[in-house]
């Protein structure tokens, strides 16, 4: 498994009161706003436009609902950019119950079906393979579907739970046999993915995957947002384009 690390820098205060409530203000040009068709009611999205010939489109998941996690999170808004960076169409909803959005929570369980939902507009709206992106909550409730899903060729995991966390507990015995490429990036100092154990974790999983450490990064990259948006571009270039060129 192949591990990078992004320099140390000093870390900044966390503010705890709603754990994912940082967010950023949408974009105003090339950017579209919509409903989709959810399994609980309609879903609240974004979408950034792509160009004609995009290779690629995109989903980025925010982080928990219940804590201040919504469509507009900056490490949510940060994937988007990287991936639009590369002419992909990137769409970001809202879950269940978050925002605008219609139903209510499900415990990790029913929003599952809000990302096939995600999945299944993108396919209506484009013809070209489907990159997956999660943060947090997102990353732990998407890779359970698209690791599975054909539509979906590759798959990017932004602080990624790897101990219980209050009442739930993450696991993902279902990597272990998806040969999907795999990102994983990090903080060093994330407070729900000891480095330890999100590496031991990381190493269950089956190849292709990379694990990047964002040196005195916690789990929401405070400070550390230009080097995650990085290591997404990177990888992106050296496994996605880089074999389309091949191809």
């Amino acid at each position: 498994m192949a591990i990078s690390q992004f320099a140390d820098h000093p870390l900044t205060t966390i503010h705890w009161p709603l754990l994912y409530s940082d967010s950023v203000l949408p974009e105003t040009s090339s950017i579209r706003s919509l409903f989709l068709a959810g399994p609980a009611g309609r879903l609240e999205a974004l979408l950034n436009a792509g160009s004609p010939n995009a290779t690629h489109a995109a989903v980025v998941c925010h982080p928990h609902p219940l804590h201040g996690g919504t469509l507009h999170n900056k490490v949510v808004f940060h994937a988007m950019k990287a991936l639009n960076g590369f002419g992909f169409p990137v769409l970001r909803f809202n879950f269940r119950s978050t925002g605008l959005s219609e139903g209510e929570h499900a415990s990790g369980v029913g929003e599952v079906g809000d990302v096939r939902a995600a999945l299944d507009w993108l396919e209506r709206e484009f013809t070209v393979p489907v990159i997956f992106a999660g943060f947090s909550f997102g990353s732990a409730v998407g890779l359970r579907t698209a690791y599975s899903d054909d539509r979906v060729r590759a798959l990017i995991a932004l602080g990624l739970p790897a101990v219980p966390v209050e009442d739930r507990v993450y696991d993902f015995p279902f990597l272990r046999e998806c040969v999907k490429p795999k990102l994983f990036v990090s903080g060093s100092r994330d407070q729900f993915g000891p480095w330890g154990k999100l590496e031991a974790l990381v190493n269950t999983f089956a190849d292709p995957k990379k694990l990047v450490r964002i040196e005195a990064g916690d789990h929401f990259f405070e400070g550390r947002l230009k080097e995650m948006r990085l290591a997404i571009e990177d990888w992106v270039c050296e496994t996605l384009l880089a074999n389309a060129a091949v191809d």
